[in-house]
Order: structure tokens, then sequence, then C-alpha cells
């Protein structure tokens, strides 16, 4: 093994070593809570230290969630590769989804710092650059797969993939995140079970979105 690429080595190590110790930081105690003495600690490094590898606190924090987008992306990646019909990818795509929030939820809550303006100031262009590129990809195999369900006329051709997509991924997310944090209410106070809502929310905007055809595939995928 050459200098350089023992060197390499080394700082991706050290990198793993210190998003290992900020993921728990963040974890435990969120973004504001958390401080780089905190994580530096944890990462058994010096504070300097993680300033020559980020930023910012908000650096950092991205970049764990770029982690979880990761795994996001994988689990898509599946779905896209299945080879099943485009109307089962409509369906394992929601389910992969709903896993990924189940089997992640620490990783699901980071996903909204995008949604979060005021606290983008402290984050770097590089890291901006970064996420937005890991962000399109992930992006990309959702509408890959919606716009096969349009060339296959599971979904109706009038409509456009990306708007689909977000479609499905904001009505999904608005519920995830009211399961998340408000499940107990809404069962104890309104007896509605949120887990039946999502799947009726999807149900009804496969109703909107999809064929004729379409419909009868879902609706018989659904029911085996």
């Amino acid at each position: 093994m050459g200098i350089q690429e023992r060197k390499g080595r080394e700082r991706e190590q050290r990198r793993d070593e210190i998003l290992d110790g900020a993921q728990r930081v963040f974890f435990e105690k969120g973004l504001h809570a958390a401080t780089m003495d905190e994580i530096a600690e944890t990462a058994e490094l010096s504070k300097g230290t993680l300033y020559l590898y980020y930023k910012s606190k908000e650096d950092l924090y991205l970049a764990v969630m770029m982690r979880g987008m990761e795994v996001l992306r994988d689990m898509f990646t599946g779905v896209a590769m299945s080879g099943e019909s485009s109307a089962k990818m409509l369906i394992a795509l929601g389910d992969a989804y709903l896993a990924y929030f189940n089997a992640h939820r620490e990783y699901f809550r980071m996903l909204h710092f995008l949604q979060t303006p005021q606290f983008h100031k402290q984050v770097s262009d590089e890291m901006k650059l970064s996420v937005g590129a890991l962000n399109k990809r992930v992006w990309d195999l959702v509408n890959g797969i919606l716009q096969r369900g349009i060339d296959e006329g599971v979904l109706r051709n009038d409509l456009n993939p990306v708007e689909v997509g977000i479609i499905l991924w904001s009505s999904a997310t608005a519920l995830l995140l009211r399961i998340d944090s408000e499940y107990p209410l809404w069962k104890e106070t309104f007896r509605i079970d949120l887990s039946h809502t999502l799947k009726l929310s999807n149900s009804l905007l496969f109703d909107a979105i999809c064929t004729t055809e379409g419909r009868k595939a879902i609706t018989a995928i659904a029911n085996t």
C-alpha cells in the first residue's frame, strides 16, 4: 500500500469515526441541543479535528442525514431493480418508505432539516451540493418508477410523474410525521388508527392517479 493510499484510508476511517460519534449524539439530542464538544468527546477526537472535516455543526448533521438518505436510496433501488410490473412497484415503493420509517425512525426525522430554511445559513455550499445530488438520485428512482407506470398504462398519461411523486411523498410524509408524534392522541381521543389512515390515503390517491386498468391491477395485488 502506497503512502497516499494509506493516508486516504486513514482519512476515511477518521471521517467514519466522526460520523459515528455525531450520529449517536444527534439521535439522542437532535440538532439544537447537540454540541460539537459532545460530538468530539463521543468520537474520542478533538473538536479541532471535527472542523478539519466539517465546517459547521449543521454540515455534520447533514452528513449524518445523508447516511439515512443512502439507506432510503438503496431500498428504492431494490424496488426499481426488482423486475416486477409497475403496479407492483408502485405498491412496493410505498411499502419501502413505510419500512424505512419503522426501521430507521431517527434518520426519517433528520430528513426534515431540509424543510427548515432558517438553519441553512450555517450549511456550506459544498454540503448543499452533495445533499442536492443525493436527493436528486433518490427522486430519479421514484420518478423512473412513476414514468414506467405511465408507459405501461397503469397511471394516467396526462399526469407529470414528478408532480405525482411530490403528491405521494408529501401525503405519506405528513401522515408518518403524525404517526411518529401523535399516534396515541388520535387513537385515544378520536379512535383513529393513523396507520389505517395512511393506507386509506394511499388508496384514495391511487384511485385518482391510476387508469381503470391500473386500479384493477393494484386492487388485485393489494388483495393477494
